[in-house]
């Protein structure tokens, strides 16, 4: 074995995707020798995932913390030696807020992204009227729905507990993680246990009254089911140097090297990567490719290779948003900021879609007396406000903190951070054009297809796909 020549693997995509690809095949490679070479369009490793140093701030340009029910990141950090650099967010603050009538109030508790685990924290809420609250806890006596196949995330929402419901608390907390229209959000694909709830317990309440919680968290928990998320202490970009730290003895790494398609060499099976300028003298030749670009980009470098195929992954649709990171005094914000962040709903009409207090999260963040937000902008229901440049956004983001959470004065900084077409959404009917994308894929030995676009949008979800995917290349 150590004798043959070494499989010659690319990776397409330095993100995290593409990086926990690499570091798998490196622990699954035993005595296999393996030529391992990783490309990445842009100057730095980690995509979406970041991280500033400034002013005493601890800054995450990207995702700031990961769902640790989902084990792929977890697991990820214990066998990299993180695990005590693991941070759980701080019990204090946990919960979200959400925009009502102009005006900040808490999610009910217990209230998971869905459905409530008790309607007392309901009946005592000021969100909803009397009629959305009767109607929320008609849902018990609602049957299950008779048709089979995917259904929006509104259609299940709107049938089961109605539009106020929807519109005022459901909508805000899932855009705030999906950045969707709700109206065509796939719910089989995103959130299919309660789906699953709903046909063996007959309804959501009936089974939440069983202590069934669809999320797997305490029931007492509001919103994102923060109990289960986990960050690093020095930010997420932690996570990134010491992937690449463990991989560039065993991997070739290739920075601004963008790829320009992937072709099928004439009368073998071996697969010619041809890149962009200024780097087109590089063509080589491998017998396995990993793509993890976004779906819209690897459609366009499999083009040649495969119409069929490119098309398939062109039928995923993205949004773009804007992150805006600010520091500011707490003196100067009237809010007590008595949670983790704030979600919008798009009947409020106002221009931001949440605010994550990133330094309630993880209070290391700020120096003392400081507050760090994030704020988001754009996605797929305001999509013109991601294409502001940085003057008018930052204007926009303070206009929209005033008027919100009560904050006055210059901020320390404001940072504006963009991620064009880089959210996956996840429209109805999702699962079946990611299935046709895999038996595509699937004809082509040597091929991988891996990343955020196909079953999870989350930082577990795209290490795990990248590593689903090293072990499929390595597998006879």
């Amino acid at each position: 074995m150590m004798n043959s020549p070494p499989h010659r693997i690319a990776i397409l995509g330095g993100g995290l995707t593409g990086l926990a690809a690499a570091h798998r095949l490196i622990e699954l490679r035993g005595n296999r020798p393996l030529d391992i070479h990783l490309f990445e369009a842009g100057s730095r490793w980690g995509g979406l995932v970041g991280t500033i140093e400034r002013d005493g701030y601890i800054i995450d340009t990207g995702g700031d913390s990961f769902i640790t029910n989902k084990p792929g990141a977890l697991q990820l950090c214990q066998r990299l030696g993180l695990a005590d650099s693991l941070q759980a967010t701080d019990t204090k603050h946990r919960g979200a807020l959400v925009l009502y009538d102009g005006r900040p109030y808490p999610v009910p508790e217990g209230f998971q992204l869905l459905s409530p685990t008790a309607m007392g924290p309901i009946l005592k809420s000021p969100i909803l009227s009397t009629w959305g609250k009767l109607r929320m806890g008609w849902e018990y006596f609602i049957p299950p729905r008779k048709e089979q196949g995917d259904e929006t995330l509104a259609s299940f929402v709107r049938r089961r507990f109605g539009s106020e419901a929807l519109d005022r608390l459901v909508q805000p907390l899932v855009g705030g993680i999906y950045t969707s229209d709700p109206e065509k959000l796939s719910l089989q694909a995103t959130m299919p246990r309660f789906l699953e709830m709903e046909q063996k317990y007959g309804s959501l309440l009936r089974a939440m009254r069983r202590g069934k919680s669809a999320t797997g968290d305490d029931t007492t928990s509001s919103g994102a089911r923060y109990g289960l998320f986990a960050g690093l202490r020095g930010g997420m970009q932690e996570l990134v140097e010491t992937l690449v730290a463990k991989i560039t003895p065993h991997v070739t790494m290739h920075l601004n090297t963008p790829i320009n398609s992937i072709d099928r060499i004439e009368n073998g099976n071996d697969y010619r990567l041809r890149f962009r300028a200024p780097c087109e003298s590089l063509a080589r030749d491998f017998d396995a490719v990993i793509v993890t670009l976004p779906a819209l980009r690897s459609a366009s470098v499999i083009g040649n290779l495969d119409p069929q195929l490119a098309s398939a992954l062109s039928s995923i649709e993205y949004a773009s948003s804007t992150i805006v990171v600010t520091g500011h005094r707490l003196a100067d914000i009237a809010d007590p900021l008595n949670a983790f962040g704030l979600v919008i709903p798009h009947r409020e009409r106002r221009r931001i879609l949440a605010v994550s207090f990133s330094s309630r999260k993880f209070p290391n963040r700020a120096p003392a007396g400081r507050m760090l937000l994030r704020t988001f902008v754009g996605g797929a229901m305001q999509p013109e406000l991601a294409d502001l440049d940085d003057a008018a956004t930052i204007q926009l983001v303070r206009e929209e903190l005033a008027a919100t959470l009560g904050v006055r004065g210059e901020p320390d900084f404001a940072i504006v951070v963009r991620y064009p077409n880089a959210m996956p959404q996840f429209h109805l009917g999702h699962l079946d054009r990611v299935a046709e994308i895999e038996r595509l894929t699937a004809t082509h030995p040597g091929l991988a297809i891996a990343g955020n676009a196909y079953h999870g949008v989350g930082i577990p979800d795209a290490i795990q796909s990248g590593e689903r995917a090293a072990a499929r290349i390595l597998t006879p």
